[in-house]
């Protein structure tokens, strides 16, 4: 009897957070006007008119505000494709939106990275945002 009041326990939890529709894949996207600006970050690095999506997440609850997404650069991606990801902080959870840092994979890009050339990427691709807001 005592194993299965243990069970019981153990199990309650995680049945109450399927009723409730929680499980675990992806959250549902809270603000697409952050995801797009970060899919425009993604776009202007990798110099390319279009990326397919696949899991995408946004934060604007959060300080700073972002969205970190997978993507893919092949035109006919498939599921298995999506092996990139690309995260975005941005100064503010509504536009104009004001980048503040991105990563791509492991490299993170922004005002006080230390590499030259990473301070440089991310002025470059910030600007091109900047120009997007005019």
């Amino acid at each position: 009897m005592r194993h299965v009041i243990l069970a019981a326990a153990f199990v309650a939890p995680f049945a109450a957070l399927a009723a409730a529709g929680l499980s675990s894949s992806p959250a549902a996207a809270q603000s697409p006007q952050i995801e797009q600006a970060c899919i425009a970050v993604a776009k202007n690095f990798l110099l390319v008119p279009a990326i397919k999506t696949g899991i995408v997440q946004s934060f604007p609850e959060l300080d700073p505000p972002g969205a970190r997404l997978t993507y893919s650069t092949r035109e006919d991606a498939k599921p298995t494709d999506f092996n990139n990801e690309i995260e975005c902080e941005f100064d503010k959870p509504q536009p104009p939106f004001n980048l503040m840092r991105f990563c791509i994979s492991k490299t993170c890009y922004g005002p006080n990275e230390q590499e030259q050339e990473n301070r440089r990427r991310y002025q470059e691709v910030k600007a091109l945002m900047d120009r997007q807001k005019k």
